[in-house]
């Protein structure tokens, strides 16, 4: 299929992209456009105008700033997946973007996009969440916005984004002392979505856990937060990790496959638990 006749912009810069949006605030923005064309073309989305964001080379950067890692919107996963200061100060990004569908997607597919997208199966929204980040959105001629990731994502392909809004920055903290993390997740295919995925972050000294962050994808709405507080104060031993994965995943509610997507977040639980605690901090 084809997509519906739309009108095509290609902005120099944020501002004349922001301007075209609240021109037009059923337009859409084209960055990677791996998702986007595909609900184009079927007929799923039918903006009145597609902005085209990829020339935009302010926002294709990624740097420190102080205690924070700041990545710009326009920044593919393939940059994600093998740039030496993500990998070095935010590996968790990197090991959840290698997970994206195949090198080709990777390669034109961004992080903006896939954030904006808000796939509830997606790995980068989930390690986000995990991460604490915090996402900018800027609107032409108002002050920017500054959004836990954790707010960010409200229902299926949803989230806080307003017409003629757009992602612009994320900044992830700098990992506390004695931090690690941890990544998994199961796909019927390497590159499918996964039928659920878990993303970790933990805070230890020696081995008791001082603040843990857990993050569930691919069995609900949006990415999950689990609560952790059965972790805090204890060793991560296989024993805590089984009946902590056991308890929080009994309640889940997937909306596709109920009971094998619950079977495989617990496993997913699981394997990312051990995988943070078998590094070292």
């Amino acid at each position: 299929m084809k997509p519906a006749p739309f009108q095509y912009r290609r902005p120099r810069d944020v501002a004349e992209a922001l301007a075209d949006l609240r021109a037009a605030p059923d337009g859409k923005l084209l960055a990677g456009g791996q998702s986007l064309l595909a609900v184009m073309n079927l007929r799923l989305s039918r903006p009145s105008h597609l902005i085209d964001i990829g020339r935009l080379g302010e926002l294709d950067r990624i740097f420190d700033d102080e205690d924070s890692l700041i990545v710009g919107a326009l920044c593919t996963h393939r940059r994600l997946e093998t740039d030496p200061l993500v990998r070095s100060r935010a590996p968790l990004l990197a090991e959840a973007v290698g997970h994206v569908g195949h090198i080709s997607i990777r390669n034109q597919g961004t992080v903006g996009g896939s954030v904006a997208h808000a796939d509830p199966a997606a790995e980068l929204p989930a390690a986000l969440v995990a991460l604490d980040a915090t996402l900018y959105v800027d609107r032409h001629d108002h002050p920017r916005r500054e959004v836990p990731a954790e707010a960010f994502f409200l229902s299926f392909y949803t989230t806080v984004l307003e017409p003629a809004e757009m992602l612009t920055w994320i900044r992830v903290p700098a990992p506390e002392r004695g931090t690690t993390w941890g990544f998994a997740e199961i796909a019927r295919r390497r590159g499918d979505f996964a039928s659920a995925g878990a993303a970790v972050v933990l805070s230890r000294e020696a081995d008791v856990v001082r603040q843990a962050r857990c993050v569930l994808f691919g069995v609900a709405d949006r990415p999950i937060l689990l609560d952790t507080a059965g972790l805090t104060g204890r060793s991560v031993t296989d024993e805590a990790v089984e009946a902590y994965a056991a308890d929080a995943t009994r309640d889940l509610d997937p909306p596709d496959e109920p009971e094998l997507r619950r079977a495989h977040a617990r496993v997913c639980v699981t394997r990312a638990l051990r995988d943070a605690a078998r590094r070292e901090t």
